[in-house]
């Protein structure tokens, strides 16, 4: 801590330097201040960026008179000569459509126009931040083409291009100043949580599609890189305050307030330093979706309801089966599954979002200007959300960070960096109610005395009792007598009693230690060798996996995993500069499997020679190496457990099933007769092995409830056993063509593709019996397995596998922008997505492709209606789709949102104005079946600039 301390001393301290400084402003052709715009030097490194007042002071060693290069996307550049250091400076750039002008990194690694992108790529600038209508910059990201969020809790938000979307997006990669911001454990994105603060962005670029080309096996679906301002650009201290509430049914008015602060200095040509701050506070949306998850049309008041939002009651058991009542109560038990009364999500969770980002970076510049720069930069994140994916996570107290030590320069650069996560409190909601239940009672007992209550209602001994179903309310009200309520003192201390343990037949709490060491390179030789532009790289990553046994199966020692690649890319410019051409290639390897490449070529052409029409074209072959969740995994979530395809991992994993074990599977007295004991242990290989397909298990199941005792051979005939292969990694074929440019004032971005997958990445479920032998169609007089399924011994895993299916998808886009009248700006775009599986051949096989048919987007903005006054309307609307994942599955229905903002600019205080309201029609929608329904969010912000 003294040392963080010492670090942000330095931002207090003062010291002098034969400087001379010079200021002014930067206003459009309408006096309207242009923030972000960048002031330097010609010939020198000293420059800086305008504020959102447009205002800038510009420090530098060297006297006037010298002339200064001012630009900003959208303006034309301006040169400014100085000729004295007490001269104000006011600087009027003219606008004009340079759409295809600005300057983008991410599609090849190098500086290049927009209009020179060998592919689709989007941007944000600090411009676009400013307009948004969001609550922050990062959901304003979902206006952008080819961008589909899904959201999982107000400050848990993934983003996804181009199909196969979950919460856990795993096949999307986002990078803060060249750091991947991945969850160690768990590899994927935890969306801003760890990110970036809004008023340090200086840019945001979107890669969407397959970039394995260039960045590596988990750029699969795209990239997303945002950039912070540098110290040396932008300095001073810039704060906001941002206060709204949320509106939301089931949740009703709550307020939440955002705010932070930035601090930079250059204390001289060598040395420069920020620190930033910010936080966020407020009440999550309510998870109140009580459909239950396997049967529509299933009510709560039914004795086999598992409902999605309600937790405890995956607890579950075949009371005829089991048979722990007594051969007279035997014959009058129903042959159905009964499930334990759960608790709603909201009974488990206080629902509050927090999210504390602290980050610091000092810049240290040895001859003064860009040559060379070596950079440390710390950034940490704190706080509460809620992550879905098999099941739903209180993210409570977690903690983040990130350390990273990069040499860069004009034409290199070297970094390394560590991502350490520590999961603090955080819970799982299934565990922490089926451990609030057995507190209370255990699940035999319950059980009993459901089965005795029901058998005594059924042969008369209650009175007024008649039919099935008031003999079943009777049951569970007779069993739930005493049941601990929320909000009474004794299911608090229950409830806190369970979060604090990490055993899952007791506790519910989530252990997380791991971390991730990452390095990464890149030189470009355009310096050095001219005929064409090549460039060198590669990167090197190491998983340390520490859950403690509680997510992966590292209970007895750590899970150590390596990955690295290397990576190389020539691009040649012909026809006068109106072709370029690019070629690129990758080589990746992964501890547990073979190491493959990775090629793109491309092209760009201006058809004009003003190049305002080009087009473009691409085709990589991507892959994507099976996550260390695919591989290492080992999580009971209560009804089933995910289990890792890794070879090592299958014999790493073991559980103890049987009637000494609470909660863990009760074995029938048939199937203690067979196994000559009362508990069974399972394996991974069980898993893998010995298991039927899920479908078939339900087909069997119909059929032998529905049929006489002496059907059982017959509902056997019906099982299919599981034909699994260990994970490997998946593959793509992405062919991408585009057209940008200006046709008469508009500014169009249209783009098309289509993409191959091979051996898709996927998982499901399997039911593996305590005892006999998998096959299809057993016979059931030579085999126990079916046996075993009757009498409910079996357990249920999800696993982890490729389809030998191929999966296709396609999809277009349109992008629209053009200024109308007056200053007035609009913007739209569409895009369309389908995918093609033959469910039917696969059937057990989710692709979860999760990703609307269409969906259209427009923007409509004026910075300056009336004096300083600026105004943004945003809308987007996407069609009905299918949602399946492994927690629930289900249909997202269509939905229309309207976001609009208002923002004065008070020139003289320095400061804007901005007040927003989203969501105006008030009609709550989904984007992840689980998730809380998304209802109105109003907010006011008060931003000061340098």
């Amino acid at each position: 801590m003294r040392v963080y301390l010492l670090y942000l001393s330095l931002f207090f301290c003062s010291i002098s330097f034969a400087q001379s400084t010079i200021s002014g402003v930067v206003t459009d052709g309408n006096d309207q201040p242009i923030p972000g715009a960048n002031i330097m030097i010609i010939g020198e490194s000293a420059s800086t960026s305008s504020a959102a007042d447009g205002s800038f002071n510009l420090k530098s060693n060297k006297k006037p008179p010298y002339v200064l290069n001012v630009s900003s996307v959208g303006f034309a550049t301006q040169k400014i000569t100085v000729t004295s250091a007490s001269q104000k400076i006011s600087i009027v750039l003219v606008s004009q459509d340079t759409e295809l002008d600005e300057i983008v990194v991410s599609a090849s690694r190098t500086p290049e126009r927009i209009r020179e992108s060998p592919v689709t790529i989007e941007r944000m600038t600090i411009k676009d931040i400013k307009r948004t209508a969001s609550p922050t910059f990062y959901d304003g990201l979902e206006n952008l083409k080819e961008v589909q969020m899904n959201t999982s809790s107000m400050s848990f938000k993934s983003i996804n291009t181009r199909g196969f979307a979950t919460v856990a997006n795993t096949r999307f990669m986002q990078l803060v100043d060249g750091m991947d911001n991945s969850s160690p454990l768990l590899n994927f994105v935890l969306g801003n949580l760890i990110g970036i603060s809004e008023i340090d962005v200086q840019s945001v670029e979107l890669l969407p599609g397959a970039s394995s080309a260039l960045y590596g096996a988990n750029a699969f679906n795209g990239v997303l890189f945002m950039t912070s301002k540098s110290p040396f650009d932008s300095q001073g201290i810039t704060a906001y305050a941002k206060y709204g509430q949320t509106n939301q049914k089931a949740a009703g008015a709550n307020e939440y307030y955002d705010y932070g602060v930035r601090m930079a200095k250059v204390f001289d040509p060598h040395f420069a330093g920020k620190v930033n701050f910010s936080l966020l506070n407020g009440t999550d949306w309510y998870a109140t979706n009580y459909d239950d998850l396997k049967v529509a049309g299933r009510t709560r008041d039914h004795h086999s309801y598992n409902g999605i939002n309600v937790y405890g009651d995956e607890a579950v058991l075949n009371l005829k089966n089991r048979n722990p009542f007594g051969s007279s109560a035997y014959n009058i038990l129903p042959n159905e599954d009964i499930t334990r009364t759960g608790y709603n999500e909201t009974d488990l969770t206080e629902s509050k979002v927090k999210n504390i980002k602290i980050d610091f970076s000092m810049h240290f510049r040895p001859f003064g200007d860009e040559r060379l720069e070596v950079i440390w930069q710390s950034k940490f994140g704190f706080g509460n959300s809620i992550y879905q994916g098999a099941s739903r996570y209180n993210l409570n107290n977690f903690f983040m960070q990130q350390h990273k030590l990069e040499f860069k320069g004009k034409n290199f650069f070297v970094r390394g960096y560590t991502t350490t996560e520590d999961g603090g409190q955080s819970y799982d909601m299934t565990f922490t109610a089926l451990n609030i239940n057995r507190i209370w009672k255990s699940d035999q007992q319950w059980f009993q005395e459901y089965g005795a209550a029901f058998g005594a209602a059924a042969t008369g001994q209650v009175p007024g009792i008649t039919n099935t179903q008031d003999m079943h309310a009777f049951a569970r009200k007779t069993a739930d007598t005493g049941r601990l309520i929320p909000g009474t003192a004794a299911f608090k201390n229950a409830f806190n009693k369970v979060i604090a343990d990490p055993n899952v037949l007791t506790g519910s709490k989530l252990v997380d230690n791991s971390r991730i060491y990452h390095s990464d390179a890149n030189y470009n030789f355009k310096d050095l060798f001219t005929p064409a532009e090549i460039q060198v790289g590669g990167s090197y990553r190491v998983y340390q996996l520490n859950s403690q046994g509680r997510i992966y199966t590292d209970a007895l020692s750590g899970i150590n995993y390596n990955e690295y690649g290397v990576y190389t890319q020539v691009q040649k410019k012909l026809m006068e500069d109106k072709l370029k051409l690019t070629g690129s290639l990758r080589y990746d390897k992964a501890k547990n499997f073979d190491g493959n490449f990775s090629p793109r070529v491309s092209f760009v052409y201006g058809i004009d020679e003003q190049k305002n029409h080009n087009l473009r074209g691409s085709f990589q072959t991507g892959f994507r190496n099976p996550s260390t969740q695919d591989q290492y995994i080992g999580f009971d979530i209560g009804n089933r457990v995910l289990i890792g395809s890794a070879p090592d991992n299958l014999n790493r994993f073991s559980e103890v099933r049987g009637n000494n074990i609470n909660g863990s599977g009760v074995i029938s007295n048939y199937g203690i007769g067979v196994l000559g004991a009362n508990t069974k242990t399972l394996t991974g290989v069980d898993a893998y092995s010995n298991s039927f397909t899920e479908r078939s298990f339900l087909a069997f199941d119909s059929a032998y409830r529905s049929g006489p005792p002496s059907g059982l051979n017959t509902a056997t005939q019906l099982l299919v056993k599981a034909d699994v292969s260990l994970v490997k990694p998946e593959s793509v074929k992405a062919f991408d063509l585009g057209y940008r440019g200006i046709f008469k004032g508009f500014a169009l971005d249209v783009n098309g593709y289509y993409n191959v997958y091979n051996d898709f990445i996927g998982g499901y479920n399997v039911i593996t019996p305590y005892y006999g032998q998998a096959a299809t169609n057993p016979n059931n007089t030579t085999n126990q397995s079916g046996n075993a399924l009757a009498n409910r011994d079996f357990r249920t895993y999800q696993i982890y596998t490729n389809t030998d299916l191929t999966v296709k998808s396609l999809g277009a886009g349109l992008g629209i922008s053009k200024k109308i009248y007056e200053d007035f700006e609009l913007s739209g775009n569409y895009n369309y997505s389908q995918f093609d599986f033959d469910k039917e051949k696969d059937p057990d096989f989710e692709a979860s492709f999760n990703t609307p048919k269409h969906r259209v987007k427009a923007t409509i903005s004026n910075d300056k209606i009336i004096g300083n006054l600026g105004m943004t309307i945003s809308g987007r609307w996407n069609s009905a789709y299918l949602w399946e994942s492994t927690f629930a599955d289900g249909m997202i229905s269509e939905a229309t949102v309207i976001d609009l903002q208002a923002n004065y600019n008070f020139t003289s205080l320095k400061s804007i104005l901005k007040i927003g309201a989203t969501n105006l029609g008030g009609k709550e929608y989904g984007q992840v079946i689980g998730a809380g329904l998304i209802g109105q969010q109003y907010f006011v912000s008060w931003t000061i600039t340098p």
